[in-house]
């Protein structure tokens, strides 16, 4: 009885076929929206600004040899997101477009951790997720060129892996909001809307807290359920309509970048295609020989893989969200944990961190500037996250000893933290040497205890 109850869940939600039509409308909108993204990250300077501009590049850890190009090669690296991207929408050698797309748009946001955001993450992970989807077995150049490839049927895991994933987005940003700052004190959208107080007709209303009160309810019980109705066929156009509302009022009010468009398209995977009334029997006389492979003993094995490295995925997709829970500190202020979560607009924070450097050999000493090492973006975004703190006080080190022959320079910092309106707070440990702090995945001891 169990094993017949696996075997159901099994056949519904990983074998069956399904129509092809939303993994293919996902493939056209997605591809176009990216190229468009990319167009529009050029025309804006952000090349200059982000890569050209900076000498020094802070690291995710394990991807310190991601280095950025000169200024031929960012813009060429570009040119292969655009180019890539559009020949996804087409369905034009789809699989080495996706790759090609992946491979470039992930280097891009490796190559400097203070330019991480949560949309550019989807991004990859949902191309990434696209690399094993056959969207270019229908409405696509491929199909045109290569004839007995067309097929529209589809295994129903190749949606419903993207319906998980944006589930997840949806789920954890809404546990995200479950928090002190945000449901009992509207933070930061107490601090944010009375700054949009110019907007025509809703401006008006930004001024009193009430109305981020009920923007914040309203956000956590949207992210906590949408993607629930979403699913359920009876309330998804109405959900759907929801999603179309709630992004373009985040789009109006904050400057986000792509990530509600990315929403409003991604979202549409939720609507399926035409229902299948044919039978298994009818379905292995037709072309859509997928369905109709021998199942041997190597059908298995292929089948029983592929199983695995689904729920493998679905697993890392659920815990990474959680690890925060394997520090003891706060979350939003020490950032233990916090990227890669889905934490999506949860924080205002202002930060000023002032380095001094003292020769050991000497006693001299002296205070860092910051913005001879940093661009004003990376300054602000240094001076709030303990681990970029920790990486330019080794550039720092580094810089020292290449430039001026000081060997194992102390480096202290004095830095104060304003998190959610709160009155400013020392940061990091101002005493310790953080010249001599390795980075790892333990606590990090030297940030100063969050006081409420």
């Amino acid at each position: 009885m169990y094993r017949g109850f696996l075997a159901k869940i099994r056949w519904r939600f990983i074998d069956s076929p399904v129509g092809i039509i939303p993994l293919v409308r996902f493939r056209i909108l997605f591809g176009g929206l990216m190229m468009l993204g990319a167009v529009r990250f050029i025309e804006q300077g952000w090349i200059e600004k982000l890569y050209i501009e900076p000498d020094y590049f802070f690291k995710f850890y394990w991807f310190e040899w991601v280095k950025p190009f000169d200024e031929k090669g960012m813009y060429i690296l570009l040119s292969i997101i655009i180019g890539s991207s559009f020949m996804v929408m087409l369905g034009l050698l789809y699989r080495i477009a996706i790759i090609m797309f992946f491979v470039s748009f992930t280097y891009l946001e490796l190559i400097d951790a203070t330019n991480y955001l949560n949309h550019h993450y989807l991004v990859c992970l949902l191309s990434f997720l696209m690399i094993f989807l056959p969207a270019n077995k229908s409405h696509s150049v491929d199909v045109l060129l290569w004839r007995n490839l067309k097929s529209n049927l589809v295994p129903s895991w190749t949606i419903n892996i993207l319906i998980f994933q944006l589930t997840v987005v949806y789920t954890f940003a809404g546990i995200a909001k479950l928090n002190y700052d945000w449901i009992f004190n509207a933070m930061p959208l107490a601090v944010w809307l009375p700054e949009r107080q110019d907007i025509p007709i809703i401006g008006y209303f930004f001024q009193f807290k009430w109305v981020a009160f009920l923007m914040s309810w309203v956000g956590a019980i949207y992210d906590l359920s949408i993607a629930y109705f979403l699913m359920y066929s009876r309330t998804r156009p109405f959900a759907y309509f929801l999603v179309i509302v709630f992004h373009l009022m985040t789009w109006l009010l904050f400057n986000i970048g792509l990530f509600p468009w990315i929403m409003i398209v991604s979202t549409m995977i939720f609507f399926p295609g035409k229902k299948i009334k044919k039978t298994l029997s009818d379905i292995s006389k037709t072309n859509t020989h997928s369905f109709a492979e021998t199942r041997d003993y190597y059908y298995f094995i292929k089948r029983n893989l592929l199983l695995s490295l689904i729920i493998g995925y679905m697993l890392l997709q659920i815990i990474i969200p959680f690890r925060h829970f394997l520090y003891p500190s706060n979350v939003f202020w020490s950032e233990e944990g916090y990227r890669f979560s889905w934490r999506v607009m949860l924080v205002e924070k202002i930060g000023q961190a002032t380095f001094t450097l003292k020769d050991p050999k000497t006693n001299r000493q002296t205070e860092i500037i910051n913005s001879r090492y940093l661009t004003q973006f990376q300054e602000k975004q240094m001076s709030i996250q303990p681990d970029f703190i920790l990486q330019f006080a080794h550039y720092l080190r580094y810089e020292y000893k290449r430039t001026h022959g000081i060997e194992n320079p102390i480096i202290t910092v004095d830095s104060h933290v304003a998190l959610n309106g709160r009155v400013s707070q020392p940061f990091i440990d101002k005493k310790i040497n953080i010249a001599e702090i390795k980075d790892d995945f333990l606590p990090k001891k030297w940030i100063l205890k969050f006081n409420k």
